[in-house]
């Protein structure tokens, strides 16, 4: 198995909600084609919404539950300014501000959203963390 990620479902109560949503922060929507479901293309990897009980049906788990659901997504930044200005279009978006953005313990500076559906967004900067001009991260070694 090769290491990658190529798309990310996010099960969602209210899928024209949710779409809304992603598009206000300024993401494109793609193949349109598809019904009942929304797709985003986030440069190497691609972002979905599917309604939460559909995705549930399909993996073959219950779709109850609520709280913690043991992940968060992540958005890197550039720099602190960066990262309060996209936690502040996230919450203009229609997003909960869960955490305003600080200095953490490792050295970068980051905060948390969650979208209307409560999935948490940790928008962070982290200085050991490049980012190309595509956006795409590079790790250390």
């Amino acid at each position: 198995m090769q290491p990658r990620l190529t798309l990310v479902t996010l099960g969602t109560t209210d899928l024209p909600r949710a779409v809304r949503f992603y598009e206000a922060l300024g993401w494109t929507r793609s193949v349109r084609a598809a019904d009942g479901v929304a797709f985003f293309q986030l440069g190497g990897m691609a972002l979905s919404l599917f309604p939460r009980e559909n995705l549930a049906a399909d993996a073959g788990v219950p779709a109850e539950g609520s709280g913690f659901r043991g992940f968060s997504l992540a958005y890197n930044t550039a720099s602190k300014d960066e990262t309060d200005a996209v936690l502040a279009q996230a919450v203009e978006a229609g997003a909960t501000l869960v955490k305003p953005a600080h200095d953490v313990f490792w050295g970068g500076y980051s905060g948390y959203f969650a979208d209307p559906d409560g999935t948490l967004w940790e928008v962070a900067w982290n200085p050991g963390f490049s980012l190309l001009p595509d956006g795409s991260m590079v790790l250390p070694d």
